[in-house]
């Protein structure tokens, strides 16, 4: 695939990008190397003020990186401003509260004395040059969800970004460089997936975080393993958004709208198996069903667009091809918005509603990733979980109910990273996020996340003899 940015409201190639040749990446890997060596010295409050400076940089480049992010994989640009916003919300969050996340821990006295200490606690240190294998759906957020925090435990990134957003990458790093980050603590490495393998295998990158399809993890996940190096996997989601009797309905079906098409409907924690409990299913699907007709598709740098292009004509290619399968064994249109003419030659899909979905369909076991959802009807609760569970992914999910006994249902027994009630999931930095099963493993955000690429480090006084 072209390092290339490709207008997809267009189809159009704005600007191409040379992957970097080994020497270029040879330059970088030993810049890392070297940075990290002094970087990880230094205390909580220079890097802090670093963070803040950078949080700075972004607000005040906002409408520039919104617009850029959009050009480069659709999203629309009111999206592409919140986006940005988060970012700096993360990044100082993470600039005021790392020491505390990362404080020593001191068990109590009387729990190491019998193993004969004086003193013994915990220390976190930095693991030292972590990659970063990023995807376009989120292309600032996903990587400063992962460089904030890495960046204030001590760590210095490498990122290897999506091939279709190669300026936000190449802005990421100009960001760090900016505000006074040394040169190597933060660099891209514009480079084919090919070269992934390489860097990965090479002695002085420690640790690697990925974002993006489940092959793509798969794939990270064998080299890091044969080489014995920490991973944490976020991958794709199938989450499902159940609403029961006692649901707030139009409440429900109006959120349901916003977590299926958030992201132009390409983001892993979008809702997109809806699951209604059969008492309620004909209300949930008449509102739900109009308002997802009534969305406004267009060139997302409009600000009345609701819902954009899709980021690339092969994932809207995919995306057909799912709904076509299900068409094909019997599954129903409820509801299509319109995709004007004008728009041209842009990767455009209705937002659609599909219902009568079975286990023979495609959909039903794959990732639609864009704006298609599929409506299942629950006989009772037991089914409801059932068929919340009847996914290979575990990212998150939604439920809709005001009963405390069926909310503690839930949590114990969905297979999902997070469960999210009465509203829909989103990743705030004070909060863990990921999933199990093949939503990947470990967790980014919150303390948990800081701590994944951190040595914890037993210290351990012996006792005066």
């Amino acid at each position: 695939m072209a390092i290339a940015t490709v207008n997809p409201a267009s189809g159009q190639t704005l600007r191409t990008f040379e992957p970097y040749p080994a020497a270029a990446i040879e330059q970088r890997l030993a810049r890392a190397e070297e940075t990290f060596a002094e970087y990880r010295l230094t205390d909580f409050a220079h890097r802090a003020r670093l963070m803040h400076r950078a949080a700075e940089l972004l607000d005040a480049d906002q409408e520039t990186i919104a617009e850029l992010m959009t050009t480069e994989m659709g999203k629309p640009l009111a999206a592409a401003r919140a986006e940005a916003a988060k970012c700096a919300k993360a990044m100082r969050w993470y600039a005021d509260r790392a020491p505390g996340l990362l404080a020593d821990e001191h068990p109590a006295p009387e729990d190491v004395t019998d193993a004969g200490a004086a003193r013994a606690w915990v220390r976190y240190r930095p693991l030292g040059v972590v990659l970063a294998v990023m995807p376009w759906n989120f292309p600032l957020w996903q990587v400063i969800r992962f460089a904030a925090p890495a960046l204030m435990a001590g760590n210095v990134g490498l990122l290897k970004h999506a091939s279709n957003v190669p300026q936000t990458a190449l802005y990421l790093e100009d960001l760090f460089r900016g505000a006074g980050f040394p040169e190597g603590c933060f660099q891209t490495l514009l480079i084919d997936s090919r070269a992934v393998e390489g860097v990965l295998r090479d002695p002085r990158v420690a640790a690697a975080t990925l974002t993006g399809s489940e092959g793509a993890g798969r794939s990270v996940a064998s080299v890091a393993g044969d080489e014995v190096k920490k991973t944490v996997l976020e991958l794709g989601g199938s989450d499902p958004f159940v609403v029961l009797p006692s649901a707030d309905v139009a409440a429900a079906a109006a959120k349901a709208v916003t977590a299926r098409v958030q992201n132009n409907g390409q983001s892993c924690i979008a809702a997109k198996r809806f699951i209604v409990h059969t008492a309620v299913y004909e209300e949930f699907t008449a509102a739900f069903s109009a308002r997802m007709a009534a969305l406004r598709v267009g060139d997302p740098m409009a600000e009345a667009t609701e819902v954009g292009p899709l980021a690339t004509r092969q994932g809207r290619d995919e995306l057909a091809e799912l709904v076509e399968d299900a068409l094909a064994q019997g599954a129903r249109v409820e509801a299509q918005a319109k995709v004007p003419a004008e728009l041209g030659e842009g990767w455009y899909y209705p937002p659609t509603v599909l219902s009568g979905i079975t286990e023979q369909m495609r959909i039903h076991h794959e990732e639609a990733f864009g704006p298609v959802a599929t409506l299942y009807r629950a006989e009772d609760l037991a089914d409801a979980v059932r068929l919340a569970n009847d996914t290979p992914f575990g990212l998150s999910s939604n439920v809709w109910t005001t009963d405390p006994a069926e909310q503690e249902r839930f949590v114990r027994d969905i297979q999902a990273g997070g469960v999210f009630f009465n509203g829909m999931t989103a990743s705030h930095p004070a909060l863990p996020f990921g999933g199990v099963r093949r939503s990947g493993y470990g967790r980014e955000l919150s303390g948990h996340g800081i701590r994944e690429f951190c040595n914890t480090t037993t210290v351990w006084i012996a006792a005066e003899v």
